[in-house]
């Protein structure tokens, strides 16, 4: 499914408005055509979900077509009331400059989000985003109006990585409503000196809201495919290390392994959900874990 879009992820593009609504439309719409209990989304209409049936639910919003087909009792969840406020919350540090294919994990990460925001304006959800270093704040709160997407992809297309982490958690305090249901997103590459980002994710979980973590990664990252002498740089500090790359690749991955093993358990522990999310990975799979998190909350 990849070769659908792919050619569509250039910089160029994707820092436009039109141009990233426009791969936002792409992958959405050639995602939910390949699902099997689906129907094309338009003005006016709603992507439809199901759930099983259970004791209590209204017999009048059950599918029969799926009961004739199946054998089983569901829900079309497009005839009950669904809407939800979803808020995507990025990492503009510096180390989100991380290039693969030329494209870095910001761009990349914009992609996602506008894609999961056409999903959501679609099934009339609010959409707000904020991204924050220590350098700048980028927010726009929660609309559930169609002209807001726009303002919505300005203010994502504008997001800079700068800087570090903000040390300062009280600058985060504003980014979640602890009174109502709402779906938040974090998109970062958890690179963190003190587990500040792991801190800062864990505050955002109360018992109303469902927070996920979407870790991105490049290939290169995650495998390590370097050959000879290369020398690494840190985005955020500019420190440098020379390493031989055969040599180094055992121990790199052990650590690797041992760090997303750790930073998915910590986070499965608080009831947040975690997905490591490969930049050669279709964003179908981004789309997929998004419907699976948004059911749980209606």
């Amino acid at each position: 499914m990849r070769q659908e879009y792919h050619q569509l992820l250039k910089p160029e593009l994707i820092k436009t408005v039109s141009g990233l609504a426009l791969v936002a439309k792409v992958i959405v719409d050639g995602y939910l055509s390949g699902l099997q209990h689906s129907r094309s989304v338009g003005a006016g209409m709603e992507f439809s979900q199901y759930r099983n049936y259970e004791q209590g639910d209204d017999l009048r919003l059950l599918d029969w077509k799926m009961l004739a087909r199946s054998g089983r009792y569901y829900i079309k969840q497009s005839d009950i009331e669904t809407n939800i406020s979803v808020k995507f919350i990025v990492d503009a540090s510096m180390s989100m400059l991380h290039k693969e294919d030329n494209l870095s994990k910001i761009d990349y990460g914009k992609v996602v989000i506008a894609s999961l925001a056409y999903l959501c304006q679609n099934q009339g959800d609010a959409i707000g985003l904020f991204a924050l270093n220590d350098k700048q704040l980028y927010n726009v709160y929660p609309k559930v109006q169609k002209q807001h997407y726009n303002r919505f992809l300005h203010e994502l297309i504008s997001i800079e990585s700068k800087g570090k982490w903000p040390e300062d958690p009280k600058q985060s305090k504003h980014l979640h409503d602890r009174n109502h249901k709402e779906l938040i997103f974090f998109i970062t590459d958890m690179y963190e000196h003190q587990e500040e980002l792991t801190s800062f994710v864990k505050r955002l979980k109360t018992s109303r809201n469902e927070v996920v973590v979407l870790h991105l990664m490049g290939k290169n990252e995650l495998d390590f495919d370097y050959k000879g002498t290369v020398t690494f740089e840190d985005l955020e500090t500019g420190a440098r290390l020379q390493v031989d790359a055969k040599e180094a690749k055992k121990e790199y991955l052990f650590a690797l392994e041992e760090m997303v093993k750790k930073t998915k358990n910590t986070l499965l522990a608080h009831d947040i959900g975690y997905h490591l999310f490969r930049l050669d990975e279709h964003i179908g799979e981004a789309l997929q874990f998004f419907l699976k998190k948004r059911n749980k909350l209606i």
